[in-house]
């Protein structure tokens, strides 16, 4: 089950990304910025009273004039509409009710999506409720005053996104099947290779169409399987404005890229690797996903005996945070390829849920220890004291150490290394967490 997708929505200066800030930067666990993600986040995965959901801050707005704030109002608010599970409507108590408050309200109100109404900047509960009240007008239920910069009012707000969430008990059973986003720049080939995929073989088993965030699911059978393919093509607003045409393409793949197990990011081959692809690759790793990057329109470049070498060599190079990601060559108009995708997809999914022997995993960690030493600070030593693997989908180690601090990312990556030299897991990225076992416990 992918976790629920909250939309901030509101005017300029009404605090949006205040609170976002403030959301993401209480609960977020990242560690560190995945390399090619964007620097001003779109989205965070932020937790409340044990959810978890996936916040996206739908801004961006910088205004010449009152029509442009009302039209570009309207394409948050639809592109809110259109990913989220809930979403969450800013006003500012100081600047009053506006006319664009109104319009934009219209619009969530006949989305039938739920919203939580907030009314920022109530820095004085008692002095400022009788203007919070003025909100009711908009007709879109209970106003919740907050004060984002004093994280006033924050928890009571949460209690109410959160309440919208399907209750965990009543989620969809799992379904066992496959799951595979197809992720990419627009105009790279996405829906084509799924049309070849279902048209050639005549595989298309049903279309699911009205999913919560309006990607269509198309079943592919291949070999007496079913794989569910989530197409995020054609799921892009026409805007004049290119900033948030690909604001709008990173919120539409962190939303399939949420839903799936698997995630086939798709490069024109003639336009080449982009810093575009590197942000929507690292969305995909950021999350754990397995990974296939797919170079599609294979068939349109001239070629000599060194191509694929060099086409090779430059997207390691620009994701070279993806050294684990599988690489193919395809032609979705020609059709060249396109079935080897399901090998790859079948091992990457075997390799996401491959699961190692305690026994063996600190053989290999004991050997790496003995081949190079962990690093010391100021005379004291990194102890490594054990290692096992607690989870799968992506695949998740612990290891035990004396102090966290000493555990530098390059060692973590060295050990990665020789775990990758021994049981390969191709086309899935791991996962590593350090907890400190003091010295007196062993």
């Amino acid at each position: 089950m992918s976790k629920p997708i909250v939309a901030i929505v509101g005017r300029p200066n009404v605090g949006k990304s205040t609170l976002f800030n403030v959301l993401a930067g209480q609960n977020i666990s990242i560690v560190k910025d995945t390399p090619g993600v964007t620097r001003d986040r779109i989205y965070a995965d932020v937790e409340w009273l044990n959810r978890n959901f996936t916040l996206i801050d739908t801004g961006g707005i910088e205004p010449d004039s009152k029509d442009i704030i009302l039209s570009q109002m309207r394409e948050q608010a639809q592109i809110a509409i259109d990913t989220a599970d809930v979403i969450v409507f800013i006003t500012d108590v100081k600047q009053g009710l506006v006319d664009s408050d109104s319009k934009v309200a219209d619009m969530l109100r006949r989305s039938k999506k739920p919203v939580v109404l907030v009314v920022n900047k109530v820095d004085n509960f008692e002095k400022m409720m009788p203007d919070v009240y003025e909100f009711y007008n908009l007709g879109i239920g209970d106003p919740i005053a907050i004060s984002a910069a004093s994280r006033l009012g924050i928890g009571d707000m949460l209690d109410e996104v959160i309440r919208y969430f399907p209750d965990e008990d009543e989620e969809e059973e799992e379904d066992e099947r496959p799951r595979i986003a197809i992720v990419g720049k627009p105009n790279v080939g996405k829906s084509s290779i799924i049309n070849k995929l279902t048209g050639e073989n005549r595989v298309i088993v049903s279309d699911i169409a009205g999913t919560t965030r309006d990607a269509i699911d198309t079943v592919v059978k291949w070999n007496d399987k079913e794989y569910v393919f989530i197409d995020t093509a054609g799921l892009r607003r026409k805007s004049k404005i290119k900033e948030e045409l690909e604001r709008y393409s990173i919120i539409r793949t962190v939303t399939a890229v949420d839903r799936a197990d698997l995630v086939v990011v798709v490069i024109d081959a003639v336009e080449g690797i982009t810093e575009q692809d590197a942000k929507i690759a690292g969305i995909a790793h950021d999350r754990g996903k397995g990974i296939l990057i797919v170079v599609n329109k294979w068939d349109a470049i001239e070629k000599n005996d060194k191509t694929i070498y060099e086409y090779t060599d430059n997207i390691r190079q620009t994701l070279s945070f993806l050294t684990y990601a599988e690489i193919m060559f395809v032609s979705a108009q020609t059709g060249q390829r396109l079935t080897k995708m399901f090998d790859m997809i079948e091992m990457i999914i075997q390799n996401q849920s491959m699961r190692i022997a305690t026994g063996v995993l600190n053989e290999i960690m004991a050997e790496a220890v003995a081949l190079q030493q962990p690093p010391s600070d100021k005379g004291r030593r990194l102890k490594l004291y054990y290692i096992t693997q607690v989870a799968i989908k992506p695949p998740t180690f612990v290891i035990f150490v004396n102090d966290k601090e000493l555990m530098h990312f390059s060692y973590t990556r060295y050990l990665e290394n020789k775990i990758r030299d021994t049981f390969g897991f191709r086309g899935t990225s791991l996962r590593f967490i350090i907890r400190e076992r003091k010295e007196k416990e062993q």
